[in-house]
């Protein structure tokens, strides 16, 4: 129900406004009673729930009453922690206690769950070190002048109830670790939060910014990248949906022609309708102004009018600014400053001319893309006896910080294990000490699940089939087809605006091709792609005839049929001419993005926010790696060789928000690409590198939501002892201190009911025959016939199944050899200290899947058999990517209590409490060589498997992870030197 639809007198929504304002900092209470206080209303209607169900059951989606119940229950759905509930959030229990409270029958809960479904999506994970509560929800509540008008800009924007609300939880999350910004002793938190590639980091620290200055903090400093370009855009981005018009106007009268010059966006097709705007100036609605010491166009260079731009008001000048009576009557001030040497040089520089206010000020600095310049990579073998050297940015980032004792430090980026693995030990640098909170994955986001089947054991899967287009020495380089495969998407983005797509998804239809960091190679590439693209004879029969073809095989095929989509190229045809009109605009289809020069990315059509319609293809290197959004990006080209893991995931700008052409979007990858030269020289695929990284970090996130959960009201896992957690399924990160050593030690990992896949197999054949031979006694347990199994709907497959006692399988795992010893350890204490008490694990049932490949090879291993050896490949050096295939995981989760679905009779049979269920995979990594009898040679074969632990050993009260700490005189200390530990 709109405005301008509105009853002119909408009692009931109204009444239920009030009723649920009077709720929103408490929690919900009983509903009827509250009406009944709060109605004035003679319409006894009202207060009738039943009246409220029905039209519930009648409304239309932007009726005013479910607006608000929408809104209010997702808020309660997602609140961490409140004070008035006991259940968790984001869950069924959560909604049934809501209504509980609000005493609401089963007719209007029926209604509500219509109308507003439980949201069960996880939200952000939080590892944090115990911190002293001050930013309640109440607290938040009192002063919420520019979040509340940030999130109703979000909300005119589309952003979903369950979107604005997991943003709101998420940036309170963040605020609430913060030092308390009226605190008598100054303090200053670090913290990283860690999003996607592209996928909206910047949206969360505004929130955040909004959120910290409502709640006192004066001095916001934004580092900004380390280009113009990429500072202004974040500049362009406070100023539009936080800072407003008001601020950036000043006293400036925004009728008067002669006033706004020199004013900022006066230039900007989207001032002043899209910039946010309160109706007047801050101050004069009972908030505080907000003054921006840096521009669109100006970063900065000095402090304006000098000393005086950080001169605060203070009512009462006997106090300190910090102090509640001088805080909330100050203005903020915000600047957005570029990672440069030089500039941050004369920040600092002007902060020590200010002298003792600087320890008065709540500032907050925010890092985007912290991994990035900011990190110390110094060598600590060459520091001096008792001195850190420090790199450019880092050691100014460390001054500021000096210089502002209650600056608080977040860092944001998508690939944290440079933050991570930063030296905790030095007090000055950035370690996120106090907490890391990871983000969830954003509706409608393309990130790895879409172009990586992570689940797919081996052959290519559907997200693979939809987006990838391998490039391989028998395909050729493929880049003609990628450079058509562009004209096709930008003809298809045509023809769905003009069949009720709405354009603005489509303003922007941009290529990238990276091969090469070399700026001449570049060169060189554009001059090709430029040759190629007027040879390509787009508008005559022959491109055409090209374009047709490809039509036919690969986007007709995978297109998305919610989207308007024509059956036939001829119906697509019209609209080719003007996509290729379009991108040869200017006279040539190729920008060069490579230097070191900021006059590369001056270029107009790289500046997404002030030019209409960039239709273009990106040529580039390691600058359009990171921070950098390349808008409307379709089709990537993508062959650079790189052995960094971080450099690698920043170059999947194919990741982000796709709405309206996700289908169409396309990776163009080398599956054979040269690495290295000469001798040293071997042959990659990267998509499997990609893969492997992207495995690691859904990984590391996933390790960090099992260990967030509280015990007995403390944190299981803090801050400090992640890095020898990621270290542990991340083998090729190192610290940079080799002659340091984490002061905590990983020592046991419980995963009762959770699946656990080690990957860390040996590689020679002695190991492994001597590992195969170990598996002998599980091996003669299995049964000779095969069974039948399944769970559900999903798919029935054959396999041998044996039953071994717990004593059995920890003898075999105890014997086993790893190319990474300290992958397993920590699970295998675990499963040793299962033997009895109440955890106590009784047995297992082994599962032996059979193949059903064409290709498979029967194969007897040790006398047992037969086996049918599956064929997997190592991805990440000695480590292999999926061993155990989802088809067959759903048998052991339910064996193991960790599935409610039922199985079928067989798989039910085998179900009991203390039962564990452990799948057994010979695997070969090439043609196996049988023997005469069919034997396979112990040293040709892995015995991978996955396990799941029963659900019944959880137990309770206790962690789930376990560290010692290797120095205890030093508890406290995470890093320490190895020589000074004694054996």
């Amino acid at each position: 129900m709109t405005a301008e639809t509105r009853p002119a007198a909408d009692h009931l929504a109204d009444l239920h406004g009030e009723i649920l304002d009077s709720m929103s900092r408490r929690g919900p209470r009983h509903f009827a009673k509250l009406a009944f206080a709060l109605s004035d209303s003679d319409e006894p209607a009202d207060t009738d729930l039943s009246v409220f169900r029905d039209r519930l059951l009648a409304a239309a989606p932007g009726d005013e009453l479910l607006v608000l119940w929408r809104r209010r229950l997702t808020a309660w759905d997602f609140e961490e922690s409140p004070a008035w509930s006991s259940t968790a959030p984001r869950t069924r229990d959560r909604r049934s206690e809501v209504y509980d409270k609000l005493a609401f029958g089963p007719d209007l809960r029926k209604a509500l769950d219509a109308a507003v479904p439980v949201h069960t999506e996880p939200g952000p994970v939080t590892i944090s070190r115990e911190f002293e509560p001050w930013y309640s929800r109440e607290v938040a509540a009192n002063r919420s002048f520019y979040w509340t008008s940030y999130e109703r800009l979000l909300r005119r924007k589309g952003w979903s109830d369950a979107a604005v609300t997991g943003l709101d939880e998420a940036a309170h999350a963040v605020v609430e670790r913060l030092a308390d910004p009226t605190r008598e002793e100054p303090y200053g938190a670090r913290g990283l939060v860690v999003g996607y590639v592209q996928s909206g980091k910047t949206a969360n620290f505004t929130g955040v910014i909004a959120k910290a200055i409502d709640a006192g903090y004066r001095l916001v400093i934004v580092l900004g990248g380390t280009l113009n370009l990429l500072r202004g855009q974040t500049q362009r981005r406070l100023d539009m949906e936080l800072i407003g018009q008001e601020n950036i106007l000043g006293a400036a009268d925004p009728n008067d022609p002669d006033a706004l010059v020199g004013i900022d966006y006066q230039d900007d097709e989207d001032w002043p309708e899209k910039f946010v705007s309160f109706g007047a100036r801050p101050s004069l609605l009972g908030a505080f102004d907000i003054e921006r010491l840096t521009s669109r166009d100006r970063d900065y260079m000095a402090l304006e009018r000098g000393i005086s731009a950080l001169e605060f008001e203070k009512p009462d000048r006997t106090r300190p600014l910090h102090d509640p009576a001088n805080l909330h009557a100050a203005r903020a001030r915000i600047m957005v400053v570029k990672k440069n040497k030089s500039v941050l040089e004369k920040l600092v520089k002007d902060l020590k001319k200010i002298g003792p206010i600087l320890a008065e000020i709540p500032t907050l600095i925010i890092d985007d893309e912290s991994d990035q310049a900011s990190v110390n990579t110094t060598d600590p073998k060459k520091w001096e006896a008792g001195t850190v050297t420090r790199t450019a940015i880092n050691g100014q980032i460390s001054k500021l910080l000096k210089l502002l004792p209650r600056a608080q430090y977040v860092g944001y980026t998508a690939t944290p294990f440079a933050n991570v693995f930063i030296d905790p030990g030095d007090e000055e640098d950035l370690f996120p000490r106090d907490f890391l909170i990871s983000l969830p994955r954003p509706d409608g986001y393309m990130g790895v699940q879409d172009f990586h089947d992570l689940d797919s054991a081996d052959g290519e899967g559907e997200a693979e089939k939809r987006h990838v287009r391998g490039i391989y020495e028998s395909t050729g380089d493929r880049l003609q087809e990628a450079l058509d495969a562009f004209v096709l998407t930008g003809a298809l983005k045509l023809y769905r605006a003009t069949h009720g797509v709405p354009e603005g998804p489509f303003r922007h239809h941009t290529m990238l091709v990276h091969e090469s960091v070399r700026m001449a190679e570049h060169a060189a590439l554009a001059l090709r792609i430029s040759n190629m693209w007027h040879n390509a004879a787009y508008t005559g029969p022959d491109g055409h005839a090209r374009l047709s073809a490809l039509f036919d095989k690969d986007f007709r095929s995978f297109a998305d049929s919610s989207l308007p989509t024509p059956t036939t190229y001829a119906e697509l045809k019209p609209h080719v001419a003007r996509a290729h009109q379009l991108i040869s605009r200017g006279g040539s289809p190729v920008i060069v993005v490579n230097g070191d020069s900021e006059r590369d990315y001056a270029q107009p059509d790289l500046d997404f926010d002030r030019t209409p319609n960039v239709w273009k293809i990106l040529v580039g290197g390691t600058k359009l790696s990171r921070g950098f959004t390349v808008e409307g990006l379709t089709v990537s080209y993508y062959r650079r060789t790189t052995q960094q893991a971080d450099t690698l995931m920043q170059m999947g700008r194919w990741f982000g928000f796709r709405p309206g052409y996700r289908d169409l979007v396309r990776l163009y990858i080398g599956r054979e690409e040269q690495l290295g030269r000469g001798r040293n020289a071997k042959t990659v695929d990267l998509y499997e590198a990609f893969e492997a990284i992207c495995r690691d970090e859904e990984l590391f996130r996933a390790e960090l939501a099992r260990y967030a959960p509280m015990v007995d009201g403390r944190p299981q896992v803090t801050p400090a002892q992640i890095p020898p957690l990621v270290a542990q399924h991340l083998p090729w990160v190192r610290p940079s201190a080799r002659n340091k050593m984490f002061n905590a030690e990983l020592v046991e990992v419980r995963s009762p009911g959770t699946w656990v896949e080690p990957t860390a197999h040996p590689e020679t054949s002695e190991e492994l025959a001597h590992n195969t031979a170990s598996w002998e006694p599980v091996l003669a347990a299995l049964g000779r016939d095969p069974v039948t199994l399944a769970v559900g709907d999903g798919p029935a497959y054959e396999a041998r199944v044996g039953t071994i006692s717990h004593e059995t399988l920890t003898t075999v795992l105890c014997a086993l050899r790893w190319s990474a010893p300290s992958q397993f350890s920590p699970h295998l204490e675990f499963l040793l200290g299962a033997a009895q008490g109440a955890t106590k694990i009784d047995d297992w049932l082994v599962i032996t899947p059979l193949q059903t490949s064409a290709r498979r090879v029967e194969a007897r291993i040790l006398g047992h058999g037969p086996f049918t050896p599956a064929r997997r490949n190592r991805r990440r050096g000695p480590l292999f990517g999926a061993l155990s295939e989802p088809k067959h995981r759903d048998v052991a989760l339910r064996v193991a209590g960790a599935l409610e679905t039922a199985g079928n009779a067989a798989v039910e049979g085998y179900v009991r409490s203390g039962r564990g269920a452990l799948l057994l995979y010979p695997v070969v990594e090439s043609e196996p060589r049988l023997g005469p009898d069919g034997t396979i040679a112990p040293g040709d074969v892995v015995m991978a498997f996955s396990y799941v632990a029963p659900r019944s050993s959880v137990g309770t009260g206790r962690p789930l992870v376990r560290f010692r700490t290797i120095d205890k005189s030093r508890q406290d200390a995470v890093v320490i030197d190895r020589a000074d530990v004694r054996p």
